[in-house]
Parts: structure tokens; sequence; C-alpha cells
């Protein structure tokens, strides 16, 4: 298996609050998933390095970089917005976060058929230009895809986002930067409501309704892969979110681990097509520990090419 899975030392101590939805025990219950299904001896894995400043900068205002890194708190917790929150461990985590994006487009791009996802934390799809939201320091995919069109020269990148939450952030940094295609679904209406209409025309959406179930997804989702054959991308990144599942109580819609199996396994599908099978997934949402878990498996199950996701 050429899976690669991606940490960052921090991510799992990032911890504003017992209440949060963004908690810990997230990370951990993926490994223990991971654990229980056997993949954990059979993918690889790799420690990230924390993200460079000057990559930040390559999806963030510059003085937005400096003001997060000036925030950080030495004691307690601050508030960015009203679910965003810095503890005196939150900066390395979203630096790690990050930096796994980064890391893992270099071993993807260092060969063929290889896929990499990482279980980081801070999420990054709702943080903006300039701007924290949505319990999002930095934007980790948008980071990736520039990171990987300057440092490979790439000109065409894909980012792949099925969170129930719309990517407002990637959508934000990336419209009109046609070296960028996003595809993204999304419960709608529903925060932060954004999304439909689309901004640019290198974005593409499939806005959900609430109470959508998994073969309103596919069906909402198919006309994605013939775009991406023909986009023809070098490299495909997803935004893998997984709050859209049933159990999920942080949205509405009505998604299984055999839609999270089968998407990736399509994507799996055009990446061999379209760019040596290089995917590089990175964890947003997901806040029923079990439910997550069991979503990860099945992804990783899908990007890996296997015909069950059980």
């Amino acid at each position: 298996m050429t899976i690669k899975i991606f940490r960052g030392k921090d991510c799992v101590h990032h911890d504003v609050s017992g209440e949060h939805p963004e908690h810990p025990d997230r990370l951990y219950a993926i490994d223990d998933q991971l654990l229980s299904s056997g993949l954990d001896m059979v993918c690889q894995h790799a420690d990230a390095k924390p993200v460079k400043r000057e990559n930040l900068a390559l999806a963030h205002d510059p003085y937005y970089v400096d003001s997060i890194f000036q925030r950080a708190p030495k004691t307690g917790v601050i508030w960015l917005e009203q679910d965003t929150g810095m503890t005196p461990i939150t900066l390395s985590a979203a630096l790690y976060a990050a930096g796994a994006g980064c890391d893992a487009v270099d071993w993807v791009m260092d060969g063929e058929n290889r896929q990499a996802f990482c279980a980081v934390r801070p999420p990054g799809h709702h943080a903006e230009y300039d701007n924290a939201m949505g319990f999002c320091l930095f934007n980790n995919i948008a980071v990736a895809a520039r990171y990987a069109v300057k440092k490979y020269d790439l000109s065409r990148v894909a980012i792949v986002d099925f969170d129930v939450h719309h990517g407002n952030g990637t959508e934000h940094i990336i419209a009109g930067d046609q070296r960028i295609m996003m595809c993204s679904s999304f419960q709608h209406p529903f925060y932060p409501h954004s999304g439909s209409p689309v901004s640019a025309s290198n974005i593409l959406c499939a806005p959900l309704e609430a109470g959508a179930n998994g073969e309103a997804f596919r069906k909402a989702v198919s006309y994605w892969f013939d775009a991406l054959i023909n986009y023809q991308p070098q490299l495909i990144l997803i935004s893998a979110g997984f709050d859209a599942h049933a159990e999920d109580h942080m949205g509405q819609l009505r998604l299984r681990e055999e839609d999270y199996h089968w998407v990736s396994q399509q994507l799996r599908k055009v990446a061999d097509k379209v760019c040596h099978g290089r995917i590089v997934s990175m964890l947003e949402g997901g806040y029923n520990l079990s439910a997550l878990g069991r979503s990860v498996v099945a992804h990783i199950k899908g990007l890996h090419g296997d015909d069950t996701s059980h």
C-alpha cells in the first residue's frame, strides 16, 4: 500500500474547551479505527514538519499571518472569533497541520501512484485570506495547493471538498485562480451561508438540501469526475470533512461510510487517469467520533482503490 498518513506532533494538544466540538478525541478516534481495521499496519506513517512562514503567505495575507503569531497567548484561551480559539499550543498545532499538507505534497510528487492522508487539526477550509473562521486559523488545503503550484511549477491542481459546510475560505483564496479548480459539495443553506451561486469559473458546486442522503449526494457530484478529467489536474487535493455523515449532528445530511468510500474511489480512478494516482487528502470536519473513525477508514480504502468499504 502506497498510502502514507501524516500527523503533526502538537495537533492532539490543541484543546480550547472540553465543550468545543473540535477537540483532540477526533484524532484518537481515527487512530482507534485505523488500528481495529488493520490499516494502521499496512499504511506508511510520517511526522510532519511545521509549515514555513513563507508558504503560509502563498495563501494568506502576510499581515494576517503576523497577527496570528502575535496574538498567540502565553496562558489561557483567546478567541479570534466566536468559534475559533487559541491556547498556548494552538499556533504550533496549526503550523504542523499546514506543514503536513506541504510535506504530503512533496511525498506524493516524488513518485507515482502515491496517496496521502493528513490526520491533523485544527482544520482549515473556513480560514479566509485574512480571517480566521469556523475553528480554522490557516487554510491547510489552499496552502498545499499554492505550495504545489509554486514548488513543482504545476499549472492545474484540483481541490475536492465534501465537508457538510461550504469551504468558504478555500473559495475566497483561490476564486479566479485558473491554476486551481475547486469542486465542493455542502449542505445549503447552512453555515457559513455561502457557496451558491459560485464566485468564479474555476469553482464547481453541488449544494445539497438538509436531509439529502447518499443517493442524492452521488447524483449531485457525479458531474465532477468528467469535469476533472477534462481539466487534467496534475495533483488532486481533498478537503475531507466527514460531518455530512448521518450520525453527525453538526449538519443534517445523511451520508454513510459507503458514500465516502465511493467518492474516494471515484477520485482515485480520476487520479489514475490524469495525474499518476497522486492524491493528498486533509482532514476537515467530522464530530461524531465513531462515525468519523469509520468514515476515515472507508475514505482511505477508497483512495487505495479497494472495491469494498468494509
